[in-house]
């Protein structure tokens, strides 16, 4: 099995600018914001046939440690869908048993249903549903993803106004 230390972010193709701010994050010394993009991994072309694609994806899926989803409606309906390489990418997420940070990007704090995939919630996976800040998508990575395998938690979470406050936002 290869070491799982990257951050997987999975999303909609309409929300590709929503994932660049997160690299900008990253890149930016002033924001206090990091991860180990598994996205860097096992290039795929735009050319490449589906099935090359999938399994692109599923290398880069194989070493991740914790997921980033960024929860839109446009998500919930290609994550649903059964055909599209968000929906792969969900079940996928599903089978490999790993903590899934919902990134609301309407920053709702709370967990909105009508961003998240079905399969996500039909199967009462723990996913923990956060606004799209740095500091809390962070602060998500850092405490709910290291607890998450023990937690005996299932369904969709999310923090209450008291961590938003205590990471000034």
């Amino acid at each position: 099995m290869s070491y799982r230390n990257k951050t997987y972010v999975a999303f909609a193709s309409e929300d590709i600018r929503s994932y660049w701010l997160m690299e900008a994050w990253r890149d930016n010394d002033h924001i206090d914001f990091d991860f180990f993009d598994a996205h860097d991994l096992y290039v795929a072309r735009d050319t490449s046939q589906p099935e090359s694609i999938k399994a692109r994806l599923r290398e880069r899926m194989k070493n991740a440690k914790q997921f980033v989803l960024l929860g839109s409606r446009s998500a919930k309906a290609k994550g649903g869908d059964g055909k599209s390489f968000l929906a792969y990418e969900v079940q996928n997420m599903i089978s490999l048993d790993l903590p899934i940070v919902v990134a609301n990007l309407d920053q709702d704090r709370e967990v909105d249903r009508n961003f998240i995939p079905t399969p996500l919630l039909d199967a009462d996976y723990y996913t923990l549903s956060v606004s799209f800040q740095p500091a809390i998508i962070m602060y998500a990575l850092n405490n709910y993803a290291p607890q998450y395998a023990a937690s005996g938690k299932t369904g969709p979470h999310y923090y209450n106004e008291s961590h938003y406050k205590k990471l000034g936002l």
